[in-house]
Formats: structure tokens, C-alpha cells, sequence
């Protein structure tokens, strides 16, 4: 006869019958595995914290030098804002409106026409003075916490390439995202939530590769979330289990994790999806605790709300605020879905854009500055690339990549500062130009990294978020 088996709970030791244990695990040729989970004294581990000991991927590291943020707000104008109507004025557009000078007659995506002076005036704000488009009003009241960098550029004025180079320092979809390099970096703070949360409604061009893990392994992915309807109950998809109590729950979970670590070692322990999925699951269980929280909204008082106003951007805003107040690593925030901020046809439909960004973005920086979390956030604004001075059509303009606009605030960052320029007529950066490997460099810097040390070792090449160049811009440091 053989030896009884017992299952350990929180009562206790109880010994269970063979049809028992095939009743609990289900039954089938599953059952048949168990016996590589057994202890040495016949006991079944089911109401056990995870076993092993192991540091979790997420764990917060220290960096390698002292950083002067902890976290990054990327607020993502999907489909590239022109600079010459929101953040560089240009008077000479306004002189030879009409021309096509031969400054102005850089390639890029489609054919254009001459110089477009900007339907918007500028005004100055601040004690900086600092000259920002009169579409954005309330970020204007912020311009001595910014610093706009007015000489970026970029290699490709199509959107595919360009919102990755963006997002993954690289035209093609084959690298990781710059969150998924911070948690691989620096883990993050908060072990309930995931570490990287994209906001974002729907699919914008080329998708979860602009979040992805790439060659990285899977538990660094970020997680989307669609802030079109933020309603706490059905923002993540099943997180709530009905039929079990949490600490039944935490028992199938042991014994599903052990199950699959067996698998994992039989394979060399070098299965990356599987090694992801064990680590998925544990975050799942965990987002349990904060996961629906976060995303209830009505537990901001109304005069927050009112602050942030209304609107998936504004949700989006103050999700983002909430998230890494809470030691979430990097939140991006996406315009809409698709490439909103593409304006061709007419690019007076900026301002209705503006509109719905203004408010909530002033409301953030303000937010953050209240809570004393701003100096330890960084906030990057801007889309993929800019757009030609000259005229597309009638009243649109065509993607620029020679030449845009994005700002920074936050930690380490000096505000009140125009940083570098375009030409007269803010075609093409021509002073202190910035690619996109600088920014990220720079941002990288602020979180305590030296980019080129970053690296990740995959099929026999070290790879990195910054490729084989990148400066860090000190010029821009507080």
C-alpha cells in the first residue's frame, strides 16, 4: 500500500485520497505531473507563498548613480503637432507667406507649396517670457516649469518609423520600448501594478510595438489600458475571480507556478514566454489589491476632477498622476487612437486638439507640483516628428522630420527655457540639434542611467536604447 498523501492548508495537515487530489487538481492526465511537486515527506504545497526565494524581475534596483526623477509621464501627440504653430514662432512666415524661398524646399513626404504663416499668434508667458501659441493658454501659465527643446529632429517623416524611433529608439519594430528599458533597468516601486502602463484609446499606428518588450524579457512589456472608459469594474479585463477566495486562489496559483517551473527547467530555464506568463500571473493575482483602484477616478475630489475637466485625454491626465504617485515607473498617455495630430487638409484643426490637452496638462504639472511629486517626474510632451512651414494643399501642412518641437518638465530639467532652434522659416534644426537618441540619453541620465551602459545581450550583439549614439543634452540639466 502507498504512503498517504496531505495537503497542506492554514488549518493545518490534512490527509486527502487519491480521487481527492484528482477531484481538486481536475481530473485528467494533469494529475499525472503532481508527482514531481511532492516534498519529501509527501506533503502537497498549496497554501504557500511563492517558493523559491527569487527576486522578482520588477523589484526596484538601485541606479547607478544618483537620479533626479524616479519616473517618466510621456504625454504622446500621436500623429506629430507642428512646432510652427505651438511652441517655435516663426515670424518670417508671416513676411513671405506665399514664397518658396530656397531654404524651404527640404524633401519630405508629399509634395507642398509655399510658405504657410501660422493661423495662431504667439504670446509670452511667464517671467521666462517664453513665446508659446496661443492655443495652449493654461500650458502657457506652466512655461516656467518647461523647457522646449526647439531643435529636434528625426531620420524618416513617415509615422511607422517615427513613432518608434520615438518610442524605441529604432525605425523598425524590432526593439524594446523605452519603459520596458526603465523596468529592466530600474524595476519599479510598486509590485501590485504593473511597472509600465500605456493609456491609450485603441490602436494607434503600428500598435504594441510602440509598448512592447521586443527581445526583453516578457514581464517588461507594457500593459495598455484603454482610457476611453476608465470605468474601475471593467478596465482590466477579468481581474476579479467570483467563485474563489483570495487565499484559495493563492493555493491553485502556488501549485500552477511550481507546475510551470518544472516545465521551465526541463527547458534550460530559458523559455522567455513561459518565464513571462509565471510572472504575469503573479501580477494579475496582485493587481487584485490596487489594480481597480487606481482607475476609480470619483475617489479624486471635485474640485481635481474640474481641474483635470473632462474627456479620455483628462482621464488619461489624471490616471497617469494617480498611477505614478503610486510608484508605477513610466505611463504613457496617448493622444487618441490612430494619428489624431496628422493635419493635412487644415491645420486650424489644431486648435480643437489643443483644446482637449491644454486643461489637463496644466492640471498635471500643477498636481504633481502640489503633492511634491513633480521634482521627482519627468513629463515629456510631443509627437513623432513636426511639420513644413510650407502649405500642403491650401491650409495643411506635411510631416517634417528635419526640424520639430517637444518639451520637457519636471525633476532635473531647467524651466523657463527655449533650448536650440530651427531656420528662419522652422524647416530644419540648425542650432544645438537634438536627435531623437539625445533625448532619450538625456531622460535616461535624469532617471540615473548611462545610456550606453543600458545593454541587453540578444543573438550575440548588445543592444541598447540609444543604438550607437546619444549624447546627454547637459545644457537643458537644472
Amino acid at each position: 500500500m502507498s504512503e498517504p498523501i496531505f495537503a497542506q492548508t492554514a488549518n493545518g495537515l490534512i490527509p486527502i485520497t487519491r480521487r481527492d487530489l484528482m477531484r481538486r487538481m481536475g481530473t485528467g492526465l494533469g494529475t499525472l505531473g503532481l508527482a514531481g511537486i511532492l516534498n519529501q515527506q509527501g506533503l502537497l504545497a498549496v497554501d504557500t507563498p511563492p517558493k523559491g526565494g527569487a527576486v522578482s524581475p520588477l523589484a526596484p534596483k538601485q541606479s547607478p548613480f544618483p537620479a533626479k526623477v524616479k519616473r517618466v509621464i510621456h504625454l504622446f501627440m500621436n500623429g506629430g503637432p507642428s512646432q510652427v504653430d505651438t511652441f517655435d514662432p516663426k515670424p518670417s512666415l508671416t513676411k513671405y507667406h506665399g514664397q518658396r524661398p530656397p531654404g524651404s524646399n527640404l524633401k519630405t513626404e508629399r509634395q507642398t507649396g509655399g510658405l504657410m504663416k501660422s493661423p495662431f499668434r504667439f504670446n509670452k508667458y511667464g517671467k521666462s517670457g517664453v513665446e508659446v501659441s496661443e492655443i495652449f493658454p493654461e500650458i502657457g501659465s506652466c512655461i516656467d516649469d518647461i523647457c522646449v527643446i526647439r531643435s529636434m529632429y528625426t531620420n524618416i517623416p513617415n509615422h511607422e518609423p517615427s513613432l518608434l524611433m520615438m518610442t524605441s529608439g529604432e525605425t523598425q519594430p524590432t526593439r524594446p520600448s523605452m519603459g520596458s528599458w526603465l523596468l529592466y533597468g530600474l524595476g519599479t516601486e510598486n509590485q501590485n501594478l504593473p511597472g509600465f502602463v500605456v493609456l491609450c484609446p485603441g490602436k494607434p499606428v503600428v500598435g504594441p510595438a510602440l509598448w512592447g518588450n521586443s527581445f526583453l524579457p516578457g514581464i517588461y512589456q507594457g500593459a495598455q489600458i484603454n482610457n476611453a472608459n476608465l470605468n474601475p469594474q471593467s478596465v482590466i479585463k477579468n481581474i476579479n475571480n467570483t467563485a474563489l477566495t483570495k487565499s484559495a486562489q493563492r493555493e491553485q496559483l502556488d501549485l500552477l507556478k511550481q507546475m510551470n517551473e518544472l516545465h521551465l527547467a526541463q527547458r534550460g530555464g530559458s523559455d522567455n514566454p513561459l518565464e513571462a506568463r509565471i510572472q504575469s500571473l503573479e501580477m494579475a493575482f496582485r493587481m487584485q489589491t490596487e489594480g481597480q483602484e487606481v482607475f476609480d477616478l470619483n475617489r479624486e475630489t471635485k474640485a481635481t476632477r474640474e481641474a483635470y475637466g473632462t474627456g479620455e485625454f483628462a482621464n488619461g491626465c489624471l490616471a497617469a498622476r494617480r498611477l505614478v504617485e503610486r510608484g508605477v515607473r513610466m505611463v504613457q498617455v496617448f493622444y487618441g487612437n490612430g494619428q489624431p495630430w496628422d493635419d493635412h487638409d487644415n491645420i486650424a484643426d489644431h486648435k480643437t486638439k489643443a483644446q482637449a490637452v491644454d486643461k489637463p496638462i496644466a492640471a498635471l504639472i500643477r498636481d504633481l507640483k502640489a503633492r511634491g511629486l513633480f521634482d521627482e517626474t519627468l513629463i515629456l510632451w510631443g509627437g513623432e516628428f513636426g511639420r513644413t512651414p510650407v502649405s500642403e494643399g491650401a491650409l495643411g501642412r506635411d510631416h517634417n522630420n528635419h526640424g520639430f518641437s517637444v518639451w520637457l518638465a519636471g525633476g532635473g530639467v531647467k524651466g523657463g527655457m527655449a533650448f536650440g532652434a530651427t531656420d528662419e522659416f522652422g524647416f530644419a534644426a540648425v542650432e544645438n540639434k537634438m536627435h531623437v537618441h539625445d533625448l532619450h540619453a538625456t531622460m535616461l541620465h535624469l532617471m540615473g542611467i548611462d545610456h550606453e551602459k543600458l545593454t541587453y545581450r540578444y543573438s550575440g550583439r548588445d543592444f541598447r536604447l540609444t543604438d550607437v549614439s546619444g549624447r546627454v543634452v547637459r545644457e537643458i540639466l537644472a
